[in-house]
């Protein structure tokens, strides 16, 4: 039950990113000036699609784990912090279409997903190694979002 609650929270999240970015796929982001290095758009849903699985079953490690409970509660609170700074991010980018703003909530998102990396590695080594690639895609959507803020 815990990883299938892991999975609907981490979901609803990207289904309400989804919900702003979609609309904006073919009309405002396809007018926006893109460094060389924008991967086609083909690439984001699977990439996302597969940071959401890894982010799910990385909370339900944690929260299936016997651990002390205020650090489980500490490393849940900040999850919930990062996936919702997530859905911001969204909101801000395509619901919004303010890429500067976005990309000083980037910088913010980056910060807490470390900070969950590190409290879930205080739990679960397993769970926050598979944020890695999360860390390493948010590293790339900032310079993505710094370019495109740059270029426009």
């Amino acid at each position: 039950m815990k990883l299938i609650i892991s999975f609907i929270v981490t979901f609803t999240a990207a289904a309400l990113g989804a919900y702003f970015t979609s609309p904006s796929i073919n009309t405002w982001y396809a007018s926006l000036n893109k460094p060389f290095f924008n991967p086609p758009n083909w690439v984001f849903g699977p990439m996302w699609t597969l940071l959401y699985i890894l982010m799910a079953v990385a909370l339900y490690l944690v929260w299936k784990k016997e651990a002390e409970s205020r650090e489980k509660l500490k490393a849940v609170i900040l999850y919930t912090i990062q996936l919702t700074l997530n859905a911001l991010w969204s909101v801000i980018f395509f619901g919004m279409r303010e890429p500067t703003i976005a990309l000083a909530e980037i910088v913010f998102l980056g910060i807490a997903v470390i900070l969950t990396a590190q409290s879930f590695k205080k739990i679960s080594v397993g769970a926050s190694r598979l944020l890695i690639p999360y860390i390493i895609w948010i590293g790339f959507a900032a310079i993505l979002n710094l370019s495109i803020v740059v270029l426009n």
